[in-house]
């Protein structure tokens, strides 16, 4: 069997036809990701493989340092062609990694090249893509790709000038911001924090010295985000603290934080879940869809968090409680009329009927799937967190619904991503026609697969499309 033929991870000829004819033409909707703006305002061109490849992929760091690459050819000062090299030396020892499928498609749909990566190929290569390289440009891989939408991941105390940007060119995809303000969570780091406030106040053009001018300071900056396009927010938590507020206490907290005293856990979770709800009010009086990312345990390795920082493949899946704390958070604002559209992702498995049951307590209409628990993320960003996650979604809730893949990447190299996921999905759609537990019936087989892939989220999210992709 040839690797990584037309048809691989789809095992029935129903599966085969419904990626061929109905998934792989489809436009790609990007709602999440981590691609610097800068990026595609400047239509970036890359030198080669390094700058492209990997630059930032800690999934890349994890698997080098697990084959014995010493950290100086990782995210050290080492050339870039020996941090390739390195990377091509651990390739073959990825085998039943998906890292060893993505690099082989990522190869093939980007520049055609279908040698398998090793030690022996590495400079034949990074000879030919450096070629290539020279003509494909940010923009190009975005049309090549069919990408409709990207939404990046942007900080409110960050300058949107690069969206301003991207809004002028003259290109078929559609950019926009979303709204992440982890740091304002943060007060284990006082300093650090205080210095946040600073710059989020400097933006928002007001000093952020009491909890209501903060609080005046994210609405204005989740306006600015509002009028550069934007209908997404995204936080992070390892998990949602169970814990109740009020508006006197949480006055409190921030004053003696903003005074250098140092908060305990219970004041540092109700001065975060009070911020949190009064985002989410905010989401949902502009109609927007609020993310939020659970369970993963960071910066385990505190040699490599001292030396290199975070983000840089020392993460784990955590073993929080979930339920709780989700749950408070969740009916409160249900209670007030104000739960905007939710998507909820896990990094733990374990957790997976727990979301797709949780999501289920809260619909209502008009909106179709109102509250959607995300593609497997992260550590699950793979064939069977993939297939898991599809699994307990269809066997809970609503798999029709479900508003699909997202990239959360920080590299144009990952779209071929979403061909991975589409091919799962049409296998298992195709799978379960051929053993009789779905009706032989195209039409309906298809519209499933074609409203996952793109309609879906084309219709939950509302953003605008380019002429190319479908909005006049």
């Amino acid at each position: 069997m040839v690797f990584l033929h037309d048809d691989f991870l789809l095992r029935s000829e129903t599966a085969r036809r419904l990626y061929h004819e109905t998934a792989a033409g489809l436009p790609i909707y990007d709602y999440h990701c981590h691609l610097p703006p800068a990026d595609i305002a400047s239509n970036r061109r890359f030198e080669n493989l390094h700058e492209i490849w990997l630059e930032g992929d800690h999934y890349k760091w994890r698997a080098m340092r697990a084959s014995g690459i010493d950290e100086v050819h990782i995210t050290g000062n080492a050339d870039p062609y020996e941090k390739f090299l390195a990377w091509a030396r651990t390739v073959p020892k990825t085998m039943r990694n998906p890292l060893y499928q993505w690099t082989h498609l990522e190869l093939r749909r980007y520049f055609g090249i279908e040698l398998l990566l090793n030690a022996d190929t590495a400079r034949e290569i990074w000879d030919e893509t450096e070629r290539q390289l020279k003509s494909l440009d940010t923009h190009a891989i975005l049309d090549r790709f069919q990408v409709a939408v990207v939404c990046t991941t942007d900080d409110p105390a960050d300058s949107l000038d690069h969206h301003e940007t991207i809004s002028g060119l003259a290109i078929d995809t559609k950019v926009y911001p979303a709204y992440r303000p982890d740091r304002v969570f943060d007060t284990h780091d006082l300093d650090a924090w205080k210095s946040y406030l600073e710059r989020l106040g400097q933006m928002a053009g007001s000093e952020c010295r009491q909890l209501d001018t903060l609080l005046a300071a994210l609405a204005k900056r989740h306006a600015d985000f509002a009028d550069a396009g934007g209908r997404l927010s995204d936080h992070s938590f390892a998990y949602l603290p169970d814990v109740d507020f009020d508006d006197n206490d949480v006055a409190s907290i921030f004053d003696q934080a903003f005074q250098g005293q140092t908060l305990d856990p219970g004041q540092q979770d109700r001065l975060a879940m009070y911020l949190l709800h009064h985002m989410a009010q905010l989401d949902a009086e502009r109609g927007w869809t609020k993310q939020l990312h659970l369970g993963a345990y960071r910066n385990l390795n505190s040699r490599m968090f001292q030396t290199l920082g975070r983000d840089v493949g020392c993460d784990s899946i955590g073993d929080f409680s979930q339920a709780a704390g989700l749950a408070r958070f969740l009916d409160r604002l249900d209670r007030q009329g104000r739960l905007p559209q939710t998507i909820l992702y896990n990094v733990n498995p374990t957790d997976n009927y727990l979301l797709a049951t949780m999501i289920g307590n809260y619909q209502c209409g008009p909106t179709a799937g109102k509250l959607q628990w995300g593609s497997g993320w992260w550590h699950l960003d793979q064939k069977d967190g993939m297939r898991w996650q599809m699994d307990a979604l269809s066997n809970l809730g609503l798999l029709s619904q479900f508003v699909g893949m997202l990239t959360d990447s920080r590299s144009l190299m990952s779209y071929p991503r979403h061909e991975y996921f589409r091919r799962i999905l049409c296998d298992l759609v195709g799978t379960d026609a051929e053993a009789g537990e779905l009706p032989d019936d195209w039409d309906l087989l298809s519209r499933l697969v074609g409203d996952i892939c793109f309609h879906n989220a084309d219709r939950y999210f509302g953003l605008k499309l380019s002429p190319r992709y479908g909005s006049d």
